[in-house]
């Protein structure tokens, strides 16, 4: 019964339309044909403008992802943590994103810095078995074997992982 409808205002639409093309003169449409022309230019501009900033900034990624099936099928929440612990590294300089081949940064991981990086509260107190759980949630994401251009990423919640267990003693 929608079908009909639907269909029905199509073609009194096509109707007026062509209606009003025959009746109308040559310079007039072609007049109008170029005024649709460009205000439909200037919207797309406008639009272009506006969807561009947004269109590789996280948010934007964040919504797309989950639509996309990814080989390790991440989720919403799992990619926005992994974020957060690049950006968290990164803050720090232990992690740079534009050389591949870089002088790693040595110094040690500070106790509050390695619970941020297994998602831990620092002024929790957490079993052996919390931070090994947490560690593993976190490597099943990040490991080598999953994406090896993560290594350096893995090694570095290793690294996290060892400071907090040292912690708990």
């Amino acid at each position: 019964m929608n079908i009909f409808f639907i269909t029905l205002i199509i073609f009194v639409i096509v109707y007026f339309l062509l209606n009003w093309f025959v009746k109308t003169s040559s310079k007039k449409i072609s007049k109008g044909i170029r005024l649709i022309t460009i205000v439909l230019s200037v919207i797309l501009a406008f639009i272009m403008v506006y969807a561009g900033r947004f269109l590789f900034s996280l948010p934007f990624i964040l919504m797309i992802l989950p639509l996309i099936k990814t080989k390790a099928g991440l989720s919403l929440f799992q990619i926005f943590r992994i974020w957060s612990l690049l950006r968290l590294l990164k803050n720090s300089g232990r992690f740079n994103f534009n050389s591949p081949n870089q002088n790693f940064n040595t110094q040690n991981i500070s106790i509050e810095e390695a619970y941020k990086i297994l998602n831990l509260d620092p002024k929790k107190k957490y079993t052996k078995d919390e931070v090994l759980n947490s560690y593993k949630r976190i490597m099943k994401k990040i490991h080598p074997d999953v994406s090896p251009e993560l290594s350096r990423l893995a090694s570095i919640v290793n690294e996290a992982k060892e400071i907090v267990l040292n912690n708990l003693n």
